[in-house]
């Protein structure tokens, strides 16, 4: 009877000992900390959201035509726009045989500002001008087109290049300081040649002050 008792002991041991790893088995795995689904899902919302609400861009040469429809908030900028009224009406009288090539974004705030007041100067003197205007949209990055935006060495946006015989006179970056429509006439009438900016970095070659 003795010798039973040991036995019985030992194997109600061992059946604990196999019960509490059968116990332990069962045990939840270490729980993973993940971002809540919800805010993941919040984010690529805002992602795709932004993207979505984003306008399409024109890229490319343009008129003036295209441009307010890629960009019709421009149309309500150029009837706010107030350009001096004298300036704006003495460009219908520059010399002859100027090319105006303006390089902007329908993407960029500046250009907003800046080339619906040209459009408005251009109204104020009539709508007809003898100097050539041409547009080329540009992408958000300033890359396309790739042509037009390296030969022209183009950097901020709006850009008013201003030429005389395939020459450049002078250009307005970005910023025109005393208002497009008087730093375009300072420009077309030899006032002014070089860069006309508010970057005090930009390089300035050959620039004499508009005398306005």
């Amino acid at each position: 009877m003795k010798s039973v008792i040991p036995v019985m002991l030992m194997t109600l041991l061992l059946a604990l000992a196999v019960c509490g790893t059968a116990v332990r088995a069962s045990d939840p795995p270490p729980v993973t900390v993940k971002k809540p689904a919800v805010e993941v899902h919040g984010i690529e919302a805002q992602e795709t959201a932004k993207k979505e609400k984003e306008e399409p861009v024109l890229v490319g040469p343009a008129t003036r035509e295209q441009i307010e429809g890629a960009a019709p908030e421009w149309v309500q900028a150029e009837v706010e726009a107030q350009p001096d009224a004298g300036k704006a009406k003495a460009l219908a009288a520059v010399a002859p045989g100027a090319e105006v090539t303006i390089f902007l974004g329908t993407w960029c705030g500046d250009s907003r500002r800046e080339v619906p007041r040209f459009w408005r100067a251009l109204d104020l003197a009539g709508g007809s001008v003898p100097f050539k205007i041409s547009y080329v949209t540009v992408d958000r990055h300033k890359k396309e087109p790739a042509g037009p935006v390296t030969e022209s060495g183009v950097q901020f946006l709006p850009t008013f290049i201003v030429r005389r015989d395939g020459r450049e006179v002078g250009r307005i970056v970005e910023t025109s300081p005393h208002g497009v429509e008087n730093d375009l006439l300072a420009l077309l009438t030899g006032k002014a040649s070089g860069v006309i900016a508010t970057r005090e970095h930009l390089p300035l070659p050959g620039e004499t002050k508009p005398q306005l």
